[in-house]
């Protein structure tokens, strides 16, 4: 059995194209659904951000597991197979582990060491335990890629000041915008994107801030967390009248479908104004033919990495004493999960020597006599249970602890011979 990570990200693919991979939350059931009915995926988990989608699989056949993976991700973004694959990146074994980890700890992320991430890669594993897609491989590799998250985060200075997409975008806002402070600045969407945006905006500005989302409840909410802002509030209903009055529009919602564009944007700017728009929503928020409009600058995720490469020349040492820890997780995981291959003859043995021991225990206790066999029995039980766990311990450890691959395979081989097993069914996944 193998691991395997098929995906995209910021890295190879552009914005558009990560638009039309993205898997939606409410999606995400549907796609893991068709995924554990291909024939070569045995657990499958996804995990889908406005950077990356990426999907994690364990499968017996891996050139198999791939090609179903491919296929779908080809029916569900309606590109060919050819368009799509020069986008994919494919990694294999260890170095999926060791992916999945760095992406926990935000080593991989368009704004290196950003703190979003962890809780992502959380509820990617919380919707593959809610859709019972995930085996003992996966769960245990989504955990312990958390538990290395937090490591690098409690454990390195990586996390500190990180900034995020949020913070990246308000940047750009400040370089393209001179006069951000005197701006009327409106934010469509209410969630952790839209509060790290109004954090970054109040922390230097002192503009008005518009806060529309579906529901006014939820915008509500996010103006009460800055009680000393100029916050308003109000639904998407009003959006287009808001376009009207505001300077700056920040767009973040979870809409699958552009909601300014050309068309419903251009009866609306004025010739004597310029309307600034920064979208970091994926799918895009703002079509990209709003920029065809000669006083409307529309911006997306992937024009941050202009801002974003200032800060990274700073956090690169501080990435490689990350990564130090990393690799005790991976090692730590990959001793685990080579582990499991020995289950099987550990398990065979165990069974084989305790029905040895049961067989010589029962006639012992015939030989001592009823009597005193009721009185003792608990005690020799133990001494011989006991005997038997410490002949074994030794063997199991050693054979667990085995690193090379034929060095292991030729143990399991010897032991098999040596006490004549049963050939053993493979528990690895069980």
């Amino acid at each position: 059995m193998n691991i395997a990570v098929i995906g995209l990200s910021h890295k190879t693919a552009p914005v558009q194209i990560r638009e039309k991979l993205s898997i939606p939350t409410a999606q995400t059931g549907d796609a893991i659904a068709h995924l554990t009915h291909c024939p070569h995926i045995d657990e499958v988990s996804i995990l889908s951000t406005c950077n990356r989608l990426e999907i994690h699989i364990v499968t017996e056949e891996t050139e198999q597991g791939i090609r179903e993976v491919t296929q779908f991700l080809s029916e569900h973004s309606g590109l060919p197979l050819h368009e799509l694959r020069q986008h994919l990146f494919i990694l294999l074994h260890q170095d999926a582990v060791n992916h999945l980890m760095r992406v926990a700890a935000g080593l991989d992320s368009l704004v290196l060491g950003e703190g979003q991430i962890l809780a992502q890669v959380k509820h990617a594993h919380q919707l593959a335990q809610q859709h019972k897609s995930i085996g003992r491989v996966l769960d245990r590799l989504l955990k312990q890629s958390l538990t290395a998250g937090k490591r690098v985060r409690s454990e390195t200075s990586i996390g500190t000041g990180a900034v995020s997409i949020s913070s990246a975008a308000v940047e750009l806002a400040r370089m393209k915008v001179p006069h951000l402070n005197s701006c009327h600045v409106s934010i469509l969407g209410a969630g952790k994107m839209a509060r790290l945006l109004v954090q970054h905006l109040v922390s230097k500005e002192s503009c008005t801030i518009t806060i529309l989302n579906r529901t006014i409840d939820r915008a509500n909410e996010l103006a009460r967390q800055f009680p000393d802002a100029d916050i308003r509030t109000g639904t998407l209903d009003a959006m287009l009248d808001t376009v009207q009055i505001c300077d700056v529009m920040f767009t973040c919602t979870s809409a699958t479908e552009p909601l300014l564009h050309r068309d419903n944007l251009e009866p609306l700017v004025e010739a004597n104004r310029t309307l600034m728009l920064f979208d970091i929503a994926v799918p895009l928020n703002v079509h990209t033919n709003a920029n065809e409009l000669n006083n409307v600058h529309a911006f997306n995720v992937d024009d941050l990495k202009a801002v974003v490469a200032q800060n990274q020349a700073s956090r690169r040492r501080m990435a490689m004493e990350a990564q130090v820890l990393l690799d005790q997780e991976v090692e730590s995981f990959m001793d685990w999960w080579r582990s499991l291959d020995t289950v099987g003859t550990i398990s065979s043995l165990r069974s084989k020597v305790e029905t040895i021991r049961e067989q010589e225990l029962e006639k012992a206790l015939s030989r001592l006599g009823s009597e005193f066999a009721e009185k003792h029995q608990e005690v020799i039980e133990a001494l011989t249970r006991g005997i038997v766990n410490k002949i074994l311990h030794d063997p199991m450890v050693q054979l667990r602890a085995q690193r090379d691959i034929e060095a292991r395979k030729r143990a399991m081989q010897t032991l098999h011979v040596l006490f004549d097993l049963e050939p053993a069914s493979n528990e690895k996944y069980s």
